[in-house]
C-alpha cells in the first residue's frame, strides 16, 4: 500500500514559476508565467482567488513568501522593482514598495527568542491605542487604493503590522542585493558585501546569522558559480528588544505615511474639473470680446448699476447658462464640503498619530545607551517632526481657503443667479428678489477685485488669465508655486514673526511654506521621514560581516534552462538546535547525490558544523527494472518537510522509458549517525565542493516505507508544508501538479483504481495503461492548451 494519500490532481493553463504553502492554513499559492499570482485550496487543489498582472504593479513574479502568521502573502516583481503585501483574505494590496534592484528571491521567517523585556513588550497593550483615537475609514465611493482603510469594522494598520512579536522579511536581488524588512514593511538593514545574484535566504530566528546562496557568473557565457555565505548578523540578535521597539514603531509611522497618502488621493478626486468651468469660460470671453473694457469692471457695472454689455450677456446667456450655473454652485458647494471633511477627520488625524508617533521615537533616540548603536538619530526625528508640523500647518491653510471659498462662491452665485434671471426675464422667486444689502454688494465687489483681475503672466504658466477657483491648486502634485497663494499682509502673527530675529530661528515654530501646493509639503515631509528612516538600515547593515564563504560547484548547461525560483540549494533554520541547513546536489557518474551542509547559527561555533553526501539505494520492491544498475535514484528536488525530514523527488538513474518517479520522505536520523562523527570531512578552502566529493562522507539509504511512486507523471519539483503536513508536486512541463497528505496512507485498493483512473482521463490516454512518463507529460501539455481560461473555474471562499 504506498505511502501518502492524494488529495488533488490538476492540468494548469499556465506554468507555474514557483509555488509555496501556507505556514498556518492548508492554502498554497501559486505565480504563473503570465504573472498571475493565485491561491488555492488543498482540498480538489480548489482555487479560491486570482491576482491578475497590473500594468501600475508588474507583470514577472520572481519570488514569494508568507507572513509566519499566514495572513499576509508578499510577492516580487522584477519589472518593476515593487514588492507587493496582499490580504489572504481577498486579492488587493495592502502595502507596496520599491527597492533598488530586482527581487530574485524572499524569505519571511518569525523570531522566536524569547527574554523577560521582550515578553513584558509582548503582553503590554500599545498605548497608542489608548491615547490616540482610531482613524476613521476612509470613504467606499473614491478609487480602489483607498479600499484598504475603507472599511469600518477591520483595522487596517493593525492587520499590517501583524503580531506584536518580530518577524522579518528578507530579499535578495541580483548584484548582491539584500535588505532586511521588519514586519515586511521597514527597512532595518541594508545588507553589503555579498557578490553574485542570491539564489537562496535564511535569517536565523534568532537573528545571529545569516545565511546566503548566490550565483556568481564572470560572464553572460560562462557557467555560473554557487556560493554559500554565511554572515554574522550578531547586532540585530544583541539589542533584539530595542529592535522590535524601533521596528514597530517605524512600521507604524509607515502606514500611516500610506494613509495620508490615501487621503490625499481621496481629496484630489473630490476636485472636479467641473469646477475649473469659471476660469475657462472667462479666459475664452477675454480672447473673444472687442471692447477693451476690462472683465471685472463689466461685472461690477452689473452689479453697481444692474445693466451688462452685450458680450457679457452673450458669455452669461449662452454659454454659462442658468441651469450651468446652478449646477456649477452644487458642484462646488459638494465637492468643497467633501474635500473640507477628509481634511479634517482622516489628514489632521493621521498627521497628529504620525506626529505621537515621532515624538516616541525621538524619546527613544535620547536614550543612547540603548538605541545609539542601532543608528536612530534624535536631530533626524526632530526634523521629521519639523516636516510634519509643516504639513499641517499646510493642511490647515488649506481648511481655511475652503472656508472662504464656499463663503464667497455661495454670494457671487446668489447673486449672479438672480441678476441672470432678471436678464432672462424670467419669475424670480420673493425669497431671492430681495434688495441687496450694502454688506452684500461690498462682499461680492471685494470678491469680484480680488479674483477677477486679468494676469497676463498666468496665462504663459497655465493657458489661463484666470484664477477664481483656489482649492485645486492646493492639490496639483507639481513643483511650481501656487497661482494665488494666501494674501498675509496685514497679518499680525506674520509681521510680528518678521521683526522678531529670535523667534524667527526659533526651533519651536514650524516652517510655513505659503508659496507652496499641500502636495508639495507632504513629498517634501515622507522625503525627511524616509531620510530618517534610512539611517538604522545603514549603520545595521554595515555591521553584518561575513562569516563563511564556501564555492560549492558550477551549474550545468541544463540546470540553466531551470525556472529560477525552483533551483536547489534550499536553506533551512532548524529553530530548535539554531542549525543552518543547505541541500544541494552534484551530478557524479550520471546520478545526482543530495548533500547536506550544516552550520551552527552562532558563527563562533564550530559545533555541528560538517557536510555529508546521501545516495539512494534501491527499495522498490516492484522495480521495473531489476538490474543492478537501477539500484541508485538521482535526486531531482529537495525540500525540508520539518526539522527532522527532508522530502525529496528521486528519479531511477538508469536511462530506460520506465524511469519511475519517486516522492519520498528522508528521515536525518538515518543521515546523522554516531559513527559520523570520526569522518569529519576537512575543507580545502582553496577548491570548490565538486572538486573535493570524493573526499565527503556518504550515507547510504535504503527507505522503508516513506515512500511512494508518481505514475504517469514526470514529477521534477516539490513544495512541502511540514506543520500542515501536505506537500504539492510539479512536473517537468511546470503545468500539472499532484497534492498529498503526507502522514496518512491511501484507503486501499478501490481508490486508487479511481485515482489511476482520473490520471489517465486527465492527460487524455484512456487506452493506453503503460505509456512512459515522458509521453504522458507531452500529452499533458496538449491537454493544458485546451483547457478553459481558469477564470471561469469556480472560485471557493477562505471560510471552512
Amino acid at each position: 500500500m504506498p505511502a501518502f494519500r492524494q488529495v488533488g490532481e490538476k492540468q494548469l493553463p499556465q506554468e507555474v514559476v514557483f509555488m509555496a504553502w501556507s505556514p498556518k492554513r492548508d492554502l498554497i499559492a501559486l505565480a504563473n508565467r503570465a504573472g498571475e499570482v493565485l491561491l488555492h485550496r488543498l482540498a480538489n487543489f480548489q482555487r479560491v482567488w486570482s491576482l491578475p498582472p497590473n500594468e501600475n504593479t508588474g507583470k514577472e513574479v520572481t519570488a514569494l513568501a508568507w507572513r509566519p502568521d499566514g495572513k499576509i502573502l508578499a510577492f516580487g516583481l522584477s519589472d518593476t522593482k515593487r514588492i507587493i503585501l496582499c490580504d489572504v483574505e481577498k486579492p488587493e494590496s495592502l502595502h507596496s514598495f520599491s527597492v533598488d534592484s530586482s527581487i530574485t528571491y524572499m524569505h519571511w521567517m518569525e523570531v522566536t527568542e524569547e527574554s523577560s523585556v521582550l515578553t513584558s513588550f509582548y503582553n503590554a497593550e500599545d498605548e497608542s491605542n489608548l491615547l490616540l483615537p482610531k482613524l476613521p475609514a476612509l470613504p467606499k465611493n473614491y478609487s480602489t487604493t483607498a479600499k484598504i482603510f475603507s472599511e469600518e469594522k477591520s483595522d487596517e494598520i493593525m492587520k499590517l503590522l501583524g503580531d506584536v512579536r518580530l518577524n522579518a522579511l528578507v530579499l535578495g536581488g541580483s548584484s548582491g542585493f539584500i535588505e532586511i524588512y521588519a514586519y515586511g514593511m521597514f527597512k532595518i538593514a541594508a545588507v553589503t558585501g555579498v557578490a553574485g545574484s542570491c539564489r537562496g535566504l535564511c535569517l536565523s530566528s534568532d537573528l545571529k546569522s545569516l545565511s546566503v546562496i548566490t550565483e556568481i557568473r564572470d560572464s553572460s557565457d560562462s557557467e555560473a558559480e554557487i556560493t554559500y555565505f554565511q554572515l554574522d548578523t550578531s547586532l540585530l540578535s544583541s539589542y533584539l528588544p530595542e529592535v522590535t521597539r524601533m521596528a514597530r514603531k517605524f512600521t507604524h509611522i509607515s502606514t500611516l505615511l500610506q494613509y495620508i497618502k490615501l487621503s490625499l488621493t481621496c481629496m484630489c478626486e473630490a476636485w472636479e474639473e467641473i469646477l475649473m468651468q469659471m476660469d475657462s469660460r472667462l479666459t475664452k470671453f477675454v480672447q473673444e470680446k472687442n471692447t477693451t473694457t476690462s472683465v471685472q469692471d463689466e461685472f461690477m457695472q452689473l452689479l453697481l448699476w444692474g445693466k451688462a454689455s452685450l458680450e457679457l450677456q452673450a458669455l452669461l446667456m449662452n454659454q454659462l447658462t442658468v441651469k450651468g450655473l446652478k449646477k456649477l454652485g452644487q458642484s462646488i458647494e459638494s465637492s468643497y464640503s467633501s474635500i473640507q471633511k477628509l481634511v479634517i477627520s482622516h489628514l489632521q488625524s493621521g498627521s497628529e498619530a504620525l506626529l505621537y508617533h515621532l515624538s516616541e521615537l525621538k524619546g527613544m533616540a535620547l536614550w543612547k545607551q540603548k538605541y545609539e548603536s542601532l543608528g536612530l538619530d534624535a536631530s533626524g526625528i526632530e526634523e521629521a517632526i519639523t516636516a510634519v508640523g509643516s504639513f499641517i500647518l499646510k493642511a490647515n491653510e488649506l481648511l481655511q481657503v475652503i472656508d472662504s471659498s464656499m463663503k464667497n462662491f455661495k454670494a457671487f452665485f446668489r447673486w449672479l443667479y438672480v441678476a441672470m434671471l432678471r436678464m432672462s426675464e424670467d419669475h424670480v422667486l420673493p425669497e431671492l428678489n430681495k434688495v441687496m444689502t450694502q454688506k452684500d454688494i461690498t462682499f461680492v465687489a471685494d470678491f469680484l477685485t480680488e479674483h477677477f483681475n486679468e494676469a497676463p503672466e498666468l496665462y504663459n504658466r497655465k493657458g489661463k488669465y484666470f484664477n477664481v477657483e483656489r482649492v485645486g491648486q492646493y492639490l496639483k502634485d507639481e513643483d511650481d508655486d501656487l497661482v494665488s497663494p494666501p494674501n498675509t499682509e496685514g497679518n499680525q502673527w506674520f509681521n510680528f514673526l518678521k521683526n522678531s530675529t529670535h523667534l524667527k530661528e526659533s526651533p519651536l515654530l514650524f516652517p510655513y511654506y505659503p508659496e507652496k501646493s499641500l502636495h508639495f509639503v507632504k513629498r517634501q515631509m515622507e522625503g525627511v521621514i524616509d531620510q530618517c528612516l534610512q539611517k538604522p538600515a545603514d549603520v545595521i547593515g554595515k555591521s553584518v560581516h561575513q562569516a563563511v564563504c564556501m564555492s560549492l560547484y558550477k551549474t550545468s548547461e541544463s540546470e540553466d534552462s531551470t525556472p529560477q525560483l525552483f533551483k536547489l540549494p534550499f536553506l533551512w533554520n532548524d529553530k530548535t538546535s539554531n542549525i543552518h541547513y543547505v541541500l544541494f546536489t552534484i551530478l557524479e557518474n550520471s546520478i545526482s547525490k543530495i548533500y547536506i551542509l550544516r552550520r551552527h547559527t552562532d558563527t563562533s561555533r564550530s559545533v555541528s558544523n560538517g557536510i555529508l553526501a546521501v545516495e539512494f539505494g534501491n527499495f522498490l520492491n516492484n522495480s521495473i527494472n531489476e538490474s543492478s544498475d537501477s539500484r541508485c535514484y538521482s535526486c531531482l528536488d529537495a525540500h525540508f518537510y520539518d526539522d527532522e525530514t527532508v522530502t525529496v523527488v528521486l528519479k531511477e538513474s538508469v536511462e530506460q522509458e520506465g524511469k519511475e518517479r519517486v516522492l519520498a520522505q528522508l528521515p536525518l536520523s538515518s543521515v546523522y549517525t554516531d559513527e559520523d562523527q570520526d569522518r569529519e570531512f576537512i575543507w580545502d578552502s582553496t577548491k570548490r565542493l565538486d572538486e573535493q566529493s570524493g573526499e565527503i562522507p556518504t550515507r547510504a539509504v535504503v527507505l522503508e516505507n516513506q515512500w511512494r511512486v508518481l505514475e504517469n507523471m514526470k514529477a521534477q519539483y516539490v513544495a512541502v508544508n511540514g506543520i500542515r503536513k501536505v506537500s504539492c508536486v510539479l512536473s517537468s512541463n511546470l503545468r500539472h501538479v499532484r497534492v498529498f497528505e503526507m502522514d496518512v496512507e491511501d484507503d486501499g485498493e478501490a481508490e486508487e483504481e479511481e485515482e489511476e483512473e482520473t490520471t489517465q482521463i486527465a492527460a487524455g490516454e484512456p487506452d493506453e495503461l503503460n505509456q512512459s512518463a515522458d509521453n504522458q507529460d507531452s500529452v499533458c501539455d496538449a491537454a493544458a492548451e485546451e483547457l478553459p481560461d481558469e477564470a471561469e473555474e469556480q472560485e471557493s471562499s477562505l471560510e471552512p
